[in-house]
């Protein structure tokens, strides 16, 4: 199961930053997450200043 970012999100960066296999790119109004790639590993959210990224479902 892949993490996803929600409309929290700010744009900051800072978690396709610390992504260890480049699953987050910029999209239109927030970042997003590739399914295909997230590992689950939850690096994302713990650098998130706004704890967009949380566990999908």
């Amino acid at each position: 199961m892949s993490y996803i970012i929600t409309d929290e999100c700010i744009a900051c960066g800072v978690c396709a930053e610390e992504c260890p296999v480049e699953a987050i790119s910029e999209g239109e109004d927030k970042y997003v997450i590739d399914p295909e790639l997230c590992t689950d590993c939850g690096a994302c959210a713990d650098v998130c200043p706004v704890d967009a990224p949380q566990p999908g479902e």
